[in-house]
């Protein structure tokens, strides 16, 4: 038996109006997910312990078979492991996201988190200028990929308060500030980050073409070291990842995963999704299971874009499940699940349990008759418990 795992970041949701009461997984045209739904087991699954934020850091632990309330050390420590950047026992990592702040009311509002989707190479270049002008002994900046990127404090703080940029679009950023020990830190170079970028040869070309400019950097999701035991120890079996997020390459990697590198790979909606499919074909022949991550469903939904969140949910369908269920070979087992709900309405991940389906290629497993979406019904299960159902629960 083959495995292989299909998490569309962020696709549930919830009914609207525009809509006519539908969810954008109910309102889209997506055959292949319904047909596994239909012909498969269906249910719910709770990513997310209580007491912990809705991100794609914890549910994305979850769905690996790790649960978040034992092994969970903060987000931005994952993204490090990703990008190879090494961390001591006392450093402390950030996520530092390139953003747009613009002024309303005499207030600083946060206009763009991702600084009008800045590209990678640009985002290198700040980066870059970062470490020169910012840089020291104790504070480093790492490129990643687009406008997410890591900041190391070594021998840091860790224990304050600080706020995803997605969860505040469009508000003043006053009352979301990092605040507690270490935060004076934090703060200091979220605002010198200001005056060297206001005069960034970067923004003065993307000005000039009529794109947003990245003027300020937001530092939040710090976590220290994680580590995780190997999924094959835990479960039995060899596994690889597609995906393009940093977030996503450092949990496959902590769990020891090959993870290769996808050429046209965004994690955006310009996304390969076909290149993503093509790569998964081939790790599948050399692996027991695969994990395939598509980050634009939940893009789309942080920009209130539902045409966008139907037509990357409509190309995951398309253009990587039909690809996969027509290549691959009987016995194999597919689960498509989400991660979180990322609603339209909140623009910002919101903790409910979320539909997966079990589909066996060739298989026999007792069909639902169901299609995918939030209304899937049946129980509620772990993330641990779902990956033990998908690679070892039968008919």
């Amino acid at each position: 038996m083959k495995y292989i795992v299909i998490i569309g970041d962020g696709m549930a949701d919830f009914s609207l109006d525009q809509l006519g009461g539908k969810t954008p997984l109910m309102a889209s045209h997506k055959p292949n997910m319904n047909m596994m739904a239909r012909e498969g087991v269906v249910g719910r699954v709770n990513t997310v312990p209580d007491g912990f934020p809705p991100g794609s850091d914890v549910a994305g632990m979850s769905l690996f078979g790790y649960n978040p309330a034992r092994y969970y050390a903060g987000r931005a420590s994952i993204e490090a492991f990703g990008m190879g950047i090494p961390m001591c026992s006392d450093d402390v990592a950030y996520r530092c996201n390139l953003v747009h702040i613009g002024s309303a009311d005499d207030q600083d509002v946060m206009i763009d988190y991702s600084g009008g989707h800045i590209s990678t190479d640009e985002a290198d270049v700040i980066v870059k200028t970062l470490n020169e002008k910012l840089g020291s002994d104790e504070i480093k900046f790492y490129t990643g990929v687009g406008y997410r990127h890591i900041m190391i404090w070594r021998g840091g703080k860790s224990n304050l308060s600080t706020t995803p940029p997605h969860d505040i679009t469009g508000k003043p950023i006053a009352g979301y500030l990092p605040s507690g020990e270490g935060a004076e830190t934090v703060r200091a170079l979220m605002d010198d980050s200001r005056e060297v970028l206001a005069i960034h040869e970067v923004n003065k070309r993307r000005t000039d073409s009529g794109k947003i400019p990245v003027n300020s950097i937001w530092l939040w999701g710090q976590g220290t070291r994680t580590d995780l035991p190997p999924f094959r120890k835990k479960f039995g079996l060899k596994g690889a990842t597609v995906c393009a997020v940093d977030l996503v390459r450092g949990l496959s990697r902590l769990v020891g995963f090959e993870t290769p590198v996808i050429a046209g790979a965004t994690g955006y909606l310009d996304t390969d999704y076909g290149a993503k499919a093509r790569a998964a074909l081939e790790l599948i022949k050399e692996h027991d299971i695969v994990y395939l991550h598509i980050e634009a469903p939940d893009e789309a939904s942080h920009n209130g874009n539902v045409a966008e969140k139907i037509k990357a949910i409509e190309r995951i369908d398309k253009e990587i499940l039909g690809v996969l269920l027509d290549k691959t070979d009987n016995e194999t087992r597919f689960l498509l699940v989400t991660d979180h709900a990322t609603p339209i309405s909140m623009k910002t991940h919101f903790a409910v349990p979320v539909p997966f389906a079990i589909f066996e290629k060739g298989g026999s497993l007792k069909g639902s008759g169901r299609d995918y979406d939030e209304s899937v019904g049946g129980g509620i299960v772990t993330g641990e418990e779902l990956v033990r159902l998908f690679i070892g629960g039968r008919k």
